[in-house]
């Protein structure tokens, strides 16, 4: 080590470089946040109060909006307080959860869309033994298996990533504690080290992406023009985008300049993906928008009648 002194903090960069555009980018941040948790809380809420979508389609759907919600928490808080603060410290063990939360959510999520591209497949290609082959025991073990493998890669992850030593620069070059703005600034990290974390993520997203691709040849092999084939290209719409903007971020060649680019990229799959995933599903699927009306007209029944009983509390109490 020498000389160098080991860094205990880091300050996250973030959209320093556009201080003008800083609030406009909290609005912006802030009303997509907002829309992603009742997009998603919507679609859990209806999904659990409708008995005709207790299907594994639709658990494995509610599972996905509970882990992107999850996902985004772990990000877009701490963007929000940075964009308004002029102190963007995190402390290293900070740092470290934010990592671990951040990919193990994004490995349970890659692997919950190859569960559902496998639930299409089963049902298409094999609609007899459907209720055989994804019983709710079935699916529980899906999702679960897709928690403990997120889970699992991510501490490996950050295992890896934190063992390192980092000395002199404390700078991250990104909003979050991204894997490579955090090691380019270790002092001791090695090829060995990065092809193993590219090996990681290789699995995550790769594995996943082949998982499902296998399932929609043999979908499109099977049949194009059936009901299901809506629900299909729906989930594909979000596994292009999910997956397109997700491995031109962590599977391509690293230099320090590509970081404002990883920056950019790294907003579309943490906001728009989150945004994007029950939008799709409500717009392209009869069932689900019923359910949500249903949803939508239980709130506002909710409201109006605690309005009434307000207004009714007021009278009384005028009168007395």
């Amino acid at each position: 080590m020498g000389n160098r002194t080991t860094v205990s903090t880091f300050v996250l960069r973030g959209f320093s470089s556009l201080p003008d555009l800083q609030d406009l980018l909290f609005v912006l941040v802030f009303f997509s946040h907002v829309t992603i948790l009742a997009a998603n809380v919507s679609v859990m809420v209806a999904i659990k109060l409708s008995h005709n979508l207790h299907t594994p389609m639709y658990f494995f759907l509610s599972g996905l909006s509970f882990s992107e919600t999850c996902t985004t928490m772990v990000t877009l808080p701490r963007m929000l307080v940075d964009l308004l603060s002029d102190s963007k410290t995190i402390s290293l063990p900070e740092c470290a959860t934010q990592m671990f939360f951040f990919f193990g959510l994004g490995g349970n999520n890659c692997f919950i869309m190859a569960a559902m591209s496998y639930d299409r497949y089963t049902a298409i290609h094999s609609p007899l033994h459907y209720p055989i082959l994804m019983t709710h025991r079935i699916c529980l073990q899906l999702m679960m298996a897709s928690s403990v493998t997120g889970i699992v890669v991510s501490f490996c992850i950050v295992l890896i990533v934190f063992n390192l030593s980092f000395c002199d620069a404390s700078t991250i070059q990104h909003f979050f504690c991204d894997i490579a703005p955090v090691v380019s600034l270790a002092c001791d990290y090695t090829f060995f080290q990065k092809t193993i974390l590219l090996a990681f993520t290789a699995f995550v997203l790769v594995g996943s992406f082949i998982l499902i691709m296998i399932s929609y040849v043999f979908i499109v092999s099977t049949v194009v023009k059936m009901p299901s084939a809506k629900t299909c290209s729906s989930q594909l719409t979000v596994v292009c985008i999910h997956y397109g903007f997700a491995g031109f971020v962590y599977l391509r060649p690293k230099d320090s300049d590509s970081f404002s680019e990883d920056m950019l990229m790294a907003v579309t799959y943490t906001v728009l993906t989150p945004l994007l995933n029950p939008i799709v599903y409500s717009l392209r699927n009869k069932e689900m928008q019923i359910a949500l009306r249903k949803v939508l007209d239980n709130v506002c029944r909710f409201f109006s009648q605690m309005a009434v009983r307000r207004s009714r509390h007021c009278e009384i109490t005028l009168s007395n």
